[in-house]
């Protein structure tokens, strides 16, 4: 297994994963020049934030997206994770678990870098088993949202 940032070869595949990932999760279709955008927009623009990718023999099998949330509270940013999503037959492998140090391993290197968020849909214990035996804690907080 390889854990590496993503670069613009990949951009197809995270797109085709974020569609994946919608349907299952949200059963919710992205449009192809929607998703294929917003996935490129991000890459020429590293500063917005990156992808990391899981390559498992050659195959690009798992991607994670982080984007950055500035804390005035911490003098730091958060790092989000998001748009997680791994093959179903590269579930259970430990692939996200190996993204996830990639990414901390990456933050220990900053000084700006003060923690990890993310969300999880309410239903998906199994990922939230593995956020919880990874380090990460249930916060009280609810989130809200409202698209334009």
């Amino acid at each position: 297994m390889e854990i590496r940032y993503a670069t613009l070869a990949d951009a197809d595949t995270i797109a085709r994963f974020n569609q994946a990932m919608a349907l299952e999760t949200e059963n919710k279709v992205l449009a192809d020049e929607v998703i294929n955008a917003g996935v490129g927009a991000l890459m020429e623009n590293p500063r917005d934030g990156f992808y990391v990718v899981a390559v498992v023999d050659g195959v690009l099998a798992a991607s994670l997206m982080v984007t950055s949330e500035w804390s005035d509270w911490r003098n730091g940013f958060f790092w989000w994770i998001q748009s997680v999503y791994v093959e179903r037959e590269y579930r259970r492998r430990g692939l996200y678990s190996a993204m996830y140090r990639f990414v901390k391993n990456e933050a220990a290197q900053r000084a700006d870098v003060c923690g990890f968020r993310l969300y999880v849909e309410q239903e998906n214990i199994s990922a939230q088993n593995t956020y919880e035996y990874l380090g990460m804690k249930r916060t009280a907080y609810v989130l809200y949202e409202e698209g334009i």
